[in-house]
């Protein structure tokens, strides 16, 4: 077994740390604010008081924080106990020009710092299930695999460039946005019209377009045969308003017609209405 520090104690570095321990590793664990330590005490791990006694020793060291600020002000303060050749493993949702900088600095000054952000919940982080993404050099993938295996349920290798991992988390992390805000719109929709919630999601139990269903048809837009012309989606769109009570009621549904708009106004009325998310014809 390994001895292992986590430094972050929100819920992911929480889970993170409760799975180590469960697996038998020994475990130091620190925040800024100590008293989110103190679950984390009483189940075995140490509570180190600075970023450098947390590492002190350590075989691997985890970081999960709030932000690049947060990353560089810690890496800086845990440098000087940071044993030689010690993976030093960034969980957090970065910058991926952050990313990119921070690789360059610490790996010139030899610190071995990998970026690998998750797709995962505090319940995933504590069973080992989930998605972790991980980019950087090979031979660091193929060593650190068994040990990050063991805290998800799948690590994702998207090759060396440092910065592939942060761009895609941000991407992905765009998608949950994005559909949480236009469940919104649809629940406001439902209510003005009368239908209850789980009647909304009830639709979406049966009727499932995927993200990558319909980008892809967004892609091939150009050259496959029109499907929906974006003059009727748009008619359409203009008919969710007024359904929902106005422009005001919600907030992705507004800037999909504006956007629906411009495009008719370029010539584009007759063609799908996937091609409004086309690369070719984003602002």
């Amino acid at each position: 077994m390994a001895t292992v520090a986590v430094l972050g104690m929100g819920l992911l570095g929480r889970g993170f740390a409760h799975h180590l321990l469960g697996e038998g590793h020994q475990v130091r664990v620190w925040n800024r604010t100590a008293s989110k330590c103190a679950e984390l005490g009483e189940a075995g791990a140490r509570v180190a008081a600075t970023p450098a006694d947390a590492v002190r020793g350590a075989d691997r060291v985890h970081l999960v924080l709030h932000s690049d600020a947060a990353v560089d002000a810690v890496v800086a303060r845990l440098r000087p106990a940071l044993g030689p050749d010690v993976p030093l493993v960034d969980h957090s949702t970065n910058l991926p020009a952050g990313v990119a900088q921070r690789f360059a600095t610490l790996r010139a000054e030899g610190v071995r710092y990998l970026h690998a952000p998750v797709f995962m919940g505090p319940k995933n982080s504590r069973e080992g299930t989930g998605l972790m993404l991980l980019a950087g050099p090979q031979a660091d993938h193929d060593a650190l695999l068994p040990a990050l295996d063991a805290m998800t349920g799948r690590v994702l290798y998207l090759g060396e460039p440092p910065d592939k991992a942060a761009k895609i988390k941000i991407t992905g992390n765009g998608m949950l946005m994005m559909l949480i805000a236009a469940m919104g719109d649809l629940f406001a929709l439902g209510n003005a019209s009368g239908l209850d919630p789980s009647e909304v999601i009830g639709l979406f139990e049966q009727f499932g377009p995927t993200p990558a269903g319909m980008g892809k048809r967004a892609l091939a837009s150009a050259d496959a045969e029109v499907g929906f012309e974006m003059t009727m989606a748009r008619k359409d769109v203009d008919l969710m308003i007024e359904t929902a009570g106005g422009r005001e009621r919600l907030r992705l549904l507004p800037a999909i017609a504006d956007a629906m708009d411009a495009a008719i106004e370029q010539g584009r009325g007759g063609h799908d209405f996937t091609s409004l998310a086309h690369p070719d014809h984003l602002p």
